[in-house]
């Protein structure tokens, strides 16, 4: 694979906002299943509401979009954003006021 394939514009991050009703049992079980489906689709939690995923292409971050569309909860409000790593790499983080770490890439396999 060339360094172009991996480069910092074609290596995609999926952003997944949400913020889901937890005011019955019913609600809390369903906000938990969705949080733990995007967990076991290889995304990881960034903030309590915003979960985050690393692809090594367009292509890719398409299939987990897709895959989170299927998994769409009846009620609450969803966003789903596709960036360059470039993009995401430009980002500033802070923990009380001071400059924080972004979060570490995870490797995956990826197979033709």
């Amino acid at each position: 694979m060339s360094y172009s394939a991996l480069n910092q514009y074609r290596i995609m991050w999926v952003l997944v906002f949400f913020d889901l009703p937890t005011e019955t049992k019913k609600q809390r079980k369903e906000a938990s299943k969705f949080r733990k489906k995007l967990i076991d689709d290889g995304f990881a939690m960034f903030q309590f509401s915003i979960y985050l995923r690393n692809c090594p292409s367009r292509e890719n971050a398409d299939v987990h979009i897709k895959r989170v569309k299927s998994i769409l909860p009846e009620h609450g409000h969803i966003g789903v954003l596709k960036i360059t790593d470039k993009q995401f790499g430009m980002m500033e983080l802070f923990i009380s006021q001071q400059p924080a770490a972004k979060p570490e890439v995870v490797q995956q396999l990826q197979l033709f």
